[in-house]
């Protein structure tokens, strides 16, 4: 597939030179690709061509049907719908960014998305199944079932916030904070201002059914070929912008087995904290796409290379730097390569169970602190749980139905090692049992110990019958009992009659 590419980017290199021809229209590709609808034959529609891209764009590359790999059968139908009628309709559309790249690097794309010249209200007329969301940027969501294919408008270019007063009608629809991130992006444009507004070069991609050409803005595909994700234009304006594209630099990298180009890299360190200002929302949902992807292992370890892992988990990070190869970083490690296991191996896996690992020794050491200031066992685990978990909301919200999973995993921990008498079957009755004991097992790696034994004893006692387990559990001896101080009673003497 590389060898393809790149025999590829040296042929658009040529088709870069002069300007691009009008379009073909369908029945000009009848040999390369299937036949185009009826309907779309009838309507005489022609290709829009992309003019060659200005001020931070190259000049724009063409890949014609036979020069590429992208085959309508790859496509979701869905998506081919959505394009043939924008098209019907008098307007321009294409196929643009992930799942174009990812049909170029053979991988089975997520989701289609869709670009067009249409603004987000024309395209609700022309679809019925249609929904308009947003408010940074107004996106139509055409539905078809469960699916949803997402249509945006042409970016373009905006020259200030709403209260300057210089600001044209059109570019008051812009507005940018102090530092330079954008908080509503609103400014419809030509395709090539949008390419220029896309964040990686390798996401500046654009299909069209229209002649089944791919054209390449910002030599994409040579980026792809040499395996590089690259911002863009300056890295730290584009930071700036959105600091979501540091995490988004990492995904991208570990997914696509690619690595950060050197300028794209270097302000990363210094713009992490920037993520401070990104809502917590979008935060957990960018954190859960590293975390859940199946590459959360190596997203981990880049993110704490880059001290981004600083930025959204300051409680972990902090005992990283005191111990860096401790026994929190054997947890979150483990944990993380178990749910990439479980990813490649299409089991299911929750946010509950990663943040919990994530985050159990901050919460141990804060419940062992308040132990030492005169607590209960069990009320100062319920505060220690409580004082991290707000302390992560600040940064990432986590939703409530995790945060309780997360409580239910950690408050049985202790509870696993009291296994006197009918306690161990009444926890084996739990809903959450099932995760507090793989908790358990996690934890028993990282530590050892006595843990490896409870463990082992944990799981004896699921598997036997009746019998196995009164067997174990009479067999602890002193062991899981948990007596505790003794209440002394006063008993009064009864008086007798003198």
């Amino acid at each position: 597939m590389l060898d393809f590419l790149r025999r590829s980017v040296g042929a658009t290199k040529k088709v870069a030179k002069s300007k691009p021809q009008a379009g073909k229209t369908a029945s000009d590709n009848a040999a390369t690709d299937q036949a185009q609808p009826e309907r779309h034959k009838a309507s005489g529609h022609k290709a829009a061509r992309p003019k060659p891209g200005a001020s931070l764009l190259p000049a724009v590359q063409r890949l014609s049907r036979d020069q590429h790999n992208i085959s309508r059968k790859d496509i979701s139908p869905n998506a081919l719908k959505v394009l043939y009628r924008l098209n019907d309709a008098g307007f321009d559309a294409y196929l643009v960014g992930g799942c174009i790249r990812d049909l170029l690097l053979g991988l089975k794309p997520k989701d289609f998305d869709v670009v067009t010249n249409a603004e987000p209200e024309q395209v609700k007329q022309v679809f019925r199944n249609c929904r308009l969301i947003g408010r940074r940027f107004r996106l139509a969501h055409v539905v078809f079932g469960r699916e949803v294919i997402e249509v945006a408008t042409f970016r373009g270019h905006h020259s200030g916030s709403d209260d300057d007063e210089d600001t044209t009608p059109k570019a008051k629809t812009a507005s940018s904070s102090e530092q330079g991130q954008i908080l509503r992006d609103n400014v419809y444009g030509t395709i090539e201002e949008d390419a220029e507004r896309r964040d990686f070069t390798i996401n500046a991609l654009y299909y069209s059914v229209s002649d089944f050409s791919v054209y390449d803005f910002a030599n994409g595909l040579q980026a792809i070929a040499e395996r590089k994700i690259e911002l863009i234009g300056d890295p730290q304006t584009r930071y700036r912008e959105d600091p979501v594209r540091i995490l988004r630099a990492i995904r991208f990298a570990t997914k696509l087995n690619m690595q950060i180009a050197p300028a794209t890299a270097a302000p990363i360190t210094e713009l992490a904290v920037l993520l401070k200002n990104i809502p917590a929302p979008r935060l957990f949902d960018e954190l859960v796409k590293l975390l859940l992807a199946g590459k959360a292992f190596d997203n981990f370890m880049l993110m704490r290379d880059t001290r981004v892992l600083k930025q959204l988990l300051p409680q972990l990070d902090k005992l990283l730097k005191q111990e860096p190869e401790g026994k929190a970083f054997l947890l979150a490690t483990k944990a993380l390569q178990d749910t990439d296991a479980r990813v490649d191996a299409d089991k299911p896996v929750t946010p509950a169970f990663i943040f919990a690992a994530l985050l159990w020794y901050p919460v141990e050491r804060r419940s062992q602190a308040l132990v030492i200031d005169g607590l209960s066992e069990m009320d100062a685990m319920n505060i220690a749980m409580t004082e991290v978990l707000d302390d992560v909301q600040r940064t990432i919200a986590i939703p409530k139905r995790f945060t309780l999973s997360m409580r239910d995993i950690w408050a049985l921990q202790s509870r696993l090692t009291k296994r006197a008498g009918r306690r161990a079957f009444k926890l084996l009755e739990q809903p959450k049992f099932r995760g507090a004991f793989d908790f358990l097992q996690l934890r028993a790696q990282a530590e050892g110990g006595e843990l490896t034994e409870l463990a082992l004893w944990w799981e004896r006692f699921q598997f036997a019958d009746e019998a196995g387990r009164l067997q174990l559990i009479n067999q602890l001896g002193k062991d899981g009992i948990d007596k505790g101080p003794r209440r002394r009673r006063n008993y009064k003497r009864k008086r007798t009659a003198e």
